[in-house]
């Protein structure tokens, strides 16, 4: 059995689908699907059973599972402007740690999600090196959590028995639940259908024109494929960036949007929220040395290839699910 926590959601979702394209159905999803629509993204998916989050905890408690090859942790608060701190401990790093307690003390594959929010500002780069992660200052409750779970590992010296990666802004299909927290291109696309114009944020840093602020862009498609190596791969662990490498700008991605789009494209730059701009990040780029070194053989879609994709295969059809 392959459990997936998170499964219902965006990443994991992906996960199962990537999964399923291997021949694998024997999945538990856990997840907390609640009012939500998540439960879309598994009608196209074949899995075994769904267990919520809290049943989960209490079952991995109780030790109460048979053989298990592998548990994808990606079940998780992902909403960087979440303010319940006390919820996030909980939910992200004490959930995290009993999970992590429970695949390594049963021998199980362990690949769980961090967070390129625990590099806060970039002050010191965007390394996934062991010895520098002491020195990383998130900024915001979301990547603090993320944080403290990487610092545990470390701590705990059993970072060569698990993975945790590092992602950076993922983007793709089965992304449409998460609100505010879905990626620009979502959005994007439909200020272009119901407007014709795509609205960023305007810079308030010197060193950034408007809309020149950059991200590393990461296709969901090559995150799940980065995890299927790795579950092909047992014997690589540690910590490990998922990004493409290569900082690309909000325009670059309003006018790969528009390409897709086939339309004329127009950008309008709007306020930053007061709230966001003390812990609002200018650049992020994934230093993807450590990966390559560690024998991985994939690539990563450009930017322009994978909003193609996105757009084309997934937004504009009617079945839009992975």
């Amino acid at each position: 059995m392959f459990i997936v926590t998170g499964g219902a959601g965006f990443i994991g979702s992906a996960v199962v689908w990537k999964l399923n394209l291997s021949g694998i159905d024997n999945i538990l999803i856990v997840d907390n699907l609640g009012e939500s629509e998540k439960w879309k993204n598994m009608v196209n998916r074949s899995y075994t059973d769904y267990m919520h989050k809290s049943a989960f905890l209490e079952a991995i408690r109780k030790k109460g599972f048979g053989k298990i090859e592998a548990i994808i942790h990606l079940g998780a608060c992902s909403s960087t402007t979440e303010r319940n701190a006390e919820y996030l401990m909980e939910n992200n790093y004490h959930y995290s740690k009993a999970v992590a307690k429970y695949a390594l003390e049963n021998g199980i594959r362990l690949i769980n999600a961090s967070s390129a929010a625990t590099y806060g500002s970039g002050e010191i780069g965007f390394t996934d090196d062991l010895l520098k992660l002491n020195q990383l200052k998130p900024l915001n409750m979301y990547g603090y959590t993320k944080h403290l779970f990487d610092l545990w590992a470390l701590r705990e010296k059993i970072f060569d028995k698990l993975v945790s990666l590092k992602f950076f802004n993922v983007f793709g299909p089965n992304e449409y639940h998460k609100g505010d927290m879905c990626s620009v291109i979502f959005k994007a696309f439909f200020q272009v259908k119901e407007t014709g114009c795509i609205r960023l944020f305007k810079s308030y840093h010197p060193e950034y024109l408007h809309g020149g602020q950059q991200r590393d862009f990461v296709y969901v498609k090559d995150c799940v494929d980065l995890i299927g190596w790795l579950l092909e791969n047992p014997g690589v662990n540690g910590l490990f960036n998922v990004g493409t490498g290569q900082a690309r700008n909000w325009n670059d991605l309003a006018h790969a949007v528009f390409k897709a789009m086939k339309v004329p494209g127009k950008i309008e730059y709007i306020e930053m929220p007061q709230t966001l701009r003390d812990r609002y990040q200018y650049f992020t780029q994934a230093a993807m040395e450590k990966l390559a070194v560690a024998g991985c053989p994939l690539g990563f879609s450009s930017l322009e290839a994978a909003v193609g994709d996105y757009i084309n295969n997934y937004l504009q059809q009617t079945d839009c699910y992975l």
